[in-house]
């Protein structure tokens, strides 16, 4: 279990010990096994557990806090924001291109992998808020969208 080396009045003392039960240990010491009792209460440490609340991933949405226009919503005007923080790699689109829901839009690395940013609604570019290489952040405008 657990060797220790200990040297007591100038003697080298070779001790092992191989089980610990309640207040009860065996050791090996220079080779002879003793059972031996501890004065007091041994107790184990415990490893502590911890304790994580239950995490909703950002990809869910609730109506209240969508991150993303409503495919059915009335025509008008709609943001795509980022849904990660991360590097935009390539843009796909320019202003003034008329879009169809699902079309790739961006490239945007998170995490050092690569996610597509596509159309969650039809409509025409009105502008584009990032370009090729920029930082942007979780929830920042990416493009603006028009109907």
């Amino acid at each position: 279990m657990k060797k220790f080396k200990f040297t007591i009045n100038g003697n080298i003392y070779d001790v092992e010990i191989q089980n610990i039960e309640d207040n009860q240990a065996d050791v090996e010491v220079n080779g002879t096994s003793y059972k031996v009792e501890v004065d007091k209460q041994i107790q184990t440490t415990k490893t502590p557990r911890l304790m994580r609340s239950m995490s909703v991933p950002s990809t869910d949405s609730v109506p209240s806090t969508a991150k993303f226009a409503r495919p059915l919503d009335p025509k008008g005007t709609g943001s795509i924001k980022s849904p990660l923080p991360g590097v935009i790699l390539e843009v796909f689109v320019k202003e003034g291109d008329t879009v169809k829901m699902g079309q790739k839009l961006l490239m945007l690395e998170a995490m050092k992998m690569e996610n597509n940013i596509n159309a969650d609604k039809e409509g025409r570019v009105v502008s584009l808020k990032v370009g090729k290489g920029d930082s942007v952040m979780e929830g920042d405008v990416l493009i603006v969208i028009g109907g």
